[in-house]
């Protein structure tokens, strides 16, 4: 039995290209799964950048009224804000 052997280069070729191609796509979507909402890089873990989170939320609520000062001031010594 003959093989035709003109053909073959083009079926690795497609294969290789499938190949490329999957992995190309799982990079893409392990890099937009680990990216920040801002889009540079992985998510941090950096406490200071959750303190900043936690000292905004806190400006927020007490110039809302829902926090006294004493609570404010109390809750910045807890969060090693105090000033």
């Amino acid at each position: 039995m003959m093989w035709d052997t003109s053909s073959m280069g083009w079926s690795w070729g497609f294969g290789l290209l499938a190949i490329a191609f999957i992995a190309l796509i799982v990079y893409v979507v392990v890099r937009s799964l680990s990216k920040t909402p801002g889009g540079e890089g992985p998510p941090s873990t950096d406490s200071s950048l959750e303190s900043s989170d936690a000292r905004h939320i806190l400006d927020e609520r007490f110039a809302r009224g829902e926090l006294t000062a004493e609570q404010y001031r109390d809750h910045l010594r807890i969060l090693g804000e105090d000033r």
